[in-house]
């Protein structure tokens, strides 16, 4: 758990567990400043508990400064806090929720000693099940919406079980996750016709990544589940730089790739087929064509990571802090 014994190294910690901030005193400082964080990893997300006495922090002074690509569900605890974004203020207590961006400037002031509850986002992860969030300037209000709070519940849940979950386990806790994400900030956000085309974008996605097993899946398929005409599907994609087709191939082969990397995923055949492949001899050429590798030497390099990294003692080094 960092903990920070002065401004300067709070600084240093909360950029490598939040966001980097300018940070100063306020009256409210006190002569012997304090502040701790813990970081619990899983699925590509992070679940931190941050506690500290009052201060003052900017991060980012425009738009362009800013961008840190991430974003954060946040659950306050304890205290009070005050946020300035977009041009308005939002005053935090015990139990207010609020999503923040770090593409936005932000400013924060700690008016009292506070303790809260922060899940951490890849930014292209929450843009993917909320396209619409992409288009507007200020990200919408949570308050305390059943939605936000059945998303705060979990956080809690995923604090005490975290440290039984295999990667596996974090892997399905991070898209459930994602999932209440979605239930919490979609109701909230303004609809046009561009969102509305990129959340059905999403929505294919979502659907082609939960078939790939199926061996019916196809353009003519996806689109009678949609509702609307393949070539209305294919003219959706056409502006995304991958067709249909293409999507469904390459998350057929992130799967592939996924399994050849565990040791008990089955032979190449077996995985191949497992994931709509119909022919080894064409799995081989798209595989390598996708990866750089054959599927025999992706099994083989990544086993013998496996081997080394059991073998290896001490901490991830991103993991030293905590």
């Amino acid at each position: 758990m960092p903990t920070g014994r002065g401004l300067d190294e709070w600084t240093e910690i909360l950029a490598a567990t939040h966001l980097g901030f300018d940070i100063q005193p306020t009256p409210r400082t006190p002569g012997k400043f304090d502040g701790a964080v813990s970081r619990r990893r899983f699925g590509g997300l992070a679940l931190l508990d941050c506690a500290s006495l009052p201060w003052l922090g900017r991060h980012g002074k425009s738009a362009g400064d800013a961008k840190e690509p991430i974003m954060g569900f946040q659950l306050v605890r304890k205290g009070v806090e005050l946020v300035r974004e977009s041009g308005r203020e939002v005053t935090l207590t015990a139990g207010d929720i609020v999503l923040w961006d770090g593409w936005q400037p932000t400013e924060v002031e700690v008016v009292e000693p506070f303790l809260k509850r922060t899940l951490i986002f890849p930014r292209e992860r929450v843009l993917a099940v909320c396209p619409r969030l992409a288009e507007v300037d200020a990200l919408p209000p949570l308050g305390r919406s059943g939605p936000a709070r059945l998303l705060a519940r979990y956080l809690d849940a995923l604090a005490l079980e975290l440290p039984t979950l295999d990667e596996a386990g974090g892997a399905a806790a991070a898209d459930a996750a994602l999932e209440l994400l979605r239930g919490a900030v979609e109701p909230s956000v303004p609809t046009t016709r561009a969102a509305k085309r990129e959340a059905l974008r999403t929505e294919v996605r979502r659907y082609v990544r939960a078939r790939l097993q199926d061996p019916t899946l196809c353009p003519e398929t996806i689109a009678k589940a949609h509702a609307i005409s393949v070539r209305a599907l294919h003219a959706l994609f056409e502006d995304s730089g991958e067709s249909v087709a293409a999507l469904v191939r390459r998350e057929r082969l992130r799967r592939c790739l996924e399994d050849l990397e565990r040791p008990s995923g089955g032979s190449v055949t077996e995985i191949a087929f497992r994931w709509g492949f119909r022919d080894a001899a064409h799995f081989s050429r798209v595989f390598k064509r996708q990866f750089g590798a054959t599927p025999s030497d992706a099994r083989h390099a990544a086993l013998a990571r496996i081997g080394k990294e059991s073998g290896a003692a001490g901490l991830d080094p991103d993991d030293a802090l905590l």
